[in-house]
């Protein structure tokens, strides 16, 4: 099964979808601002992903410079910013057993398929 955190409203998040949905592959759609992922589960993720958290963070967001650009965070506070603001989180995020990818390009989501 393949879980697919999503936001409706981005390009690429859409394609992922489809061509999820185009697969043979069993999915579920987390739609993550609708339903915020808690620290444990985005810490979880992060972990499958094999990537530093600031490499989940949307930097050029807003809120992101707005609120933290030029501060030196740690990777909690880092966490906890994406739990506090979902819209930081880099999508689409695919998830399968214990391997992840953003895919961004679209295509790797073939990586996990």
């Amino acid at each position: 099964m393949i879980t697919i955190y999503h936001n409706p409203r981005c390009g690429k998040s859409r394609e992922c979808l489809a061509f999820v949905e185009n697969s043979n592959e069993e999915f579920e759609v987390i739609k993550y601002l609708e339903t915020p992922l808690s620290y444990s589960k985005l810490i979880e993720i992060i972990g499958h992903l094999k990537i530093k958290p600031i490499e989940l963070v949307r930097i050029k967001e807003p809120i992101w410079v707005e609120k933290f650009k030029n501060q030196s965070l740690s990777d909690t506070q880092i966490v906890q910013a994406m739990v506090d603001f979902p819209i930081l989180i880099e999508r689409p995020i695919a998830v399968k057993g214990n391997k992840a990818v953003i895919a961004r390009p679209m295509e790797k989501i073939k990586e996990i398929l």
